[in-house]
Order: C-alpha cells, then sequence, then structure tokens
C-alpha cells in the first residue's frame, strides 16, 4: 500500500497514476511492497525532523525512514515541497520532474540504492532517470 499525507497546501495532481509508477519501480527492482507513507510537507518540518532524528541541522528534501526486511519495501518518506520547487529551479528542471526524482529516490533507497559516496550517486541518478522515462 501507498499512502500520501499532506502537511502543507500542496496535493499531487494523480496519487493513482504516481502509485502504479512507484510498485511499478518496486517490482522491477525485484523487491515487494508492504507499504510506504509518503508525507509532503515544508522546510520547518522537515528540518525538524532532520535535527531531531539524524541529528543535521540542516534543510534538506527528502528524508526516507526505511523500516524495510529483506525484500519487502516499508518505510516512511518526508518530502519538502519548499526544496523541491527551489531545486527545479536550480538545476533547470520543471517542478514535476524534479517532485518525481525525489519520489522515487526514496524508494531506490530502500532498495538498496545507496548515495554517499560520488560513484553511488552516479548509479542512483542513472536508475532515477531510468525511472523517470517511465512515468507518464
Amino acid at each position: 500500500m501507498i499512502n500520501f499525507n499532506y502537511e502543507t497546501d500542496f496535493y499531487l495532481d494523480s496519487e493513482k497514476q504516481i502509485s502504479n509508477w512507484i510498485l511499478n519501480v518496486i517490482s522491477s527492482e525485484g523487491f515487494k511492497l508492504e507499504e510506504v507513507n509518503y508525507v509532503f510537507c515544508n522546510d520547518e518540518y522537515l528540518h525538524k525532523l532532520n535535527v531531531e532524528f539524524l541529528n543535521h541541522d540542516t534543510l534538506t528534501d527528502i528524508i526516507s525512514f526505511d523500516y524495510s526486511v529483506g525484500k519487502i519495501i516499508q518505510g516512511d518518506i518526508f518530502i519538502s515541497i519548499e526544496r523541491v520547487v527551489e531545486n527545479a529551479n536550480h538545476f533547470g528542471v520543471s517542478f514535476n520532474e524534479e517532485l518525481n526524482r525525489v519520489i522515487v529516490h526514496g524508494v531506490l533507497h530502500y532498495c538498496g540504492y545507496k548515495d554517499k559516496t560520488e560513484s553511488d550517486a552516479e548509479v542512483m541518478r542513472s536508475k532515477e532517470n531510468f525511472y523517470l522515462k517511465q512515468v507518464s
């Protein structure tokens, strides 16, 4: 089950379409979905979580809490809509493209992809790009 929660005025236009896309990503990576909760929020909300749970006093676009066991995906993904807007402008892409990138980024972490090293980040970006081409 994929749940979308809103702690801001933003709402997804097509929850069903995004859910189907995420399910396809998880399945394509050889995993099964238990439950993923997306929480769309603002910078203040996400910053508070970043400080409280990760001891990072910085703004970020996404924080994911992974409760997966083996090949069963489960977790909570928090996304700052304010960061997505700023990053879309910074990278010269549409808001929807950047939002979809962040949405799939969290799920790819659950599938075992990392992004702490340059080489891991390249693999993650390649996977993001691959799956972004599949979302309509």
